[in-house]
């Protein structure tokens, strides 16, 4: 008789604490900034869209990440007091005027970085100040070393990570410091550790600073890394469904046609639709009078006409297909009802007869229940 698998199960007090993390990261998320330490990524389309809030609440991280970053933040503290116990070190890791991290921010308070520290006395150059970043990683040891000893100690931040590097270039930049000293540890601070300084780099500081403006204030969404849905970097992207696909991000007030953020005020964005700033508190939130940026819709349908006195946006789909992005109708939805459709649900007869019929919402998980029955 063949011996039965033994089924494992997983353990439901962990599993709340994984669930909570993840609850308690999309209640606090405060993040409504581009950041300095992401605008390396070589896709812009993903970067606006983060600023957007176009990925889901919290960004999409998971558990897992979440505590990679935790890890991260501790191990800064460990090697933060190493450091501090050699003679004649100074590092300084909060603005004593505050006692905060010390921070930079540009464009309108919109493009925003927060270093790890400034640290002068480090034994290579003892009377220079540089900016100071620690990086904890099971990997990142053996491989800045391996970049070291390609291109040499000061390129070498650039070869590893161009996405450190430009972190690195833009906090000189702000900072107004000559020198990058990165150190790099396993998690925890355990061995391997390694480390590197870089040069400032102001020509490619201002590259940087030019694509977050362009970010930042572009109306519609920019190009992506590729046309191709299974190219490696798009596959496991959290915006791969919308860029790639139909799916359609969250209404928030950033993701919405009459919302625009502002060159004047720290982080200020307004409304055109109710001629007011926008309270940073409910941006995420949005009002009921969403109306999605049009070129979020491209996958759906091309824009034929619009009302803003009657508050809506007409499409035409390939197929000849026309539907209202606007207050509740026949062939017309709200933006929340769009986001949880899908183009397949907005050509099911029955199901928007029965929508009419009754005069029913559209919520999550209608828009699978139709595919299904499609």
């Amino acid at each position: 008789m063949a011996t039965l698998p033994t089924l494992v199960q997983a353990d439901p007090t962990l599993e709340a604490v994984k669930a909570a993390i993840e609850n308690d990261n999309l209640r606090t998320d405060p993040r409504g900034y581009l950041g300095m330490s992401f605008i390396g990524h070589e896709c812009e389309r993903l970067l606006w869209g983060q600023f957007r809030f176009c990925p889901p609440a919290g960004g999409g991280f998971d558990a897992k990440a979440l505590l990679n970053f935790e890890d991260g933040h501790r191990t800064e503290d460990v090697m933060a007091a190493h450091l501090r116990s050699l003679p004649g070190v100074k590092l300084h890791t909060a603005d004593p005027s505050t006692g905060r991290q010390f921070g930079f921010s540009d464009l309108g308070g919109h493009f925003r970085g927060h270093i790890d520290g400034a640290i002068q006395g480090i034994y290579q150059a003892p009377q220079t100040w540089h900016i100071w970043e620690n990086k904890a990683s099971e990997a990142g040891p053996a491989a800045l070393e391996k970049a070291k000893a390609k291109v040499g100690e000061k390129a070498a931040l650039r070869e590893w990570h161009p996405i450190y590097y430009a972190q690195a270039v833009l906090y000189m930049h702000y900072g107004e410091m000559t020198r990058h000293y990165l150190t790099c540890t396993s998690p925890g601070g355990r061995l391997p550790w390694t480390s590197v300084r870089t040069n400032a780099d102001k020509d490619t500081a201002e590259r940087l600073i030019a694509k977050a403006d362009r970010i930042i204030f572009s109306a519609d969404p920019l190009p992506k890394l590729s046309e191709d849905p299974a190219h490696w970097k798009c596959k496991g992207c959290a915006l791969s469904s919308q860029c790639h696909g139909t799916a359609l991000p969250r209404p928030s007030c950033r993701t919405c046609l009459h919302a625009a953020p502002e060159r004047e005020g720290d982080g200020r964005w307004s409304c055109a639709r109710w001629g007011e700033d926008i309270p940073a508190d409910v941006q995420r939130a949005g009002c009921s009078e969403h109306l999605y940026i049009p070129a979020l819709l491209k996958r759906w349908g091309s824009v034929e006409d619009a009302s803003e006195a009657e508050g809506w946006v007409e499409y035409r789909a390939a197929d000849g297909l026309v539907f209202r992005n606007g207050p509740w109708g026949l062939n017309s939805f709200t933006s929340r009802e769009l986001h949880a459709a899908s183009p397949v649900l907005l050509r099911s007869d029955e199901f928007m007869a029965i929508r009419g019929k009754h005069a029913g919402v559209i919520v999550e998980g209608d828009s699978e229940d139709a595919r299904e029955a499609a």
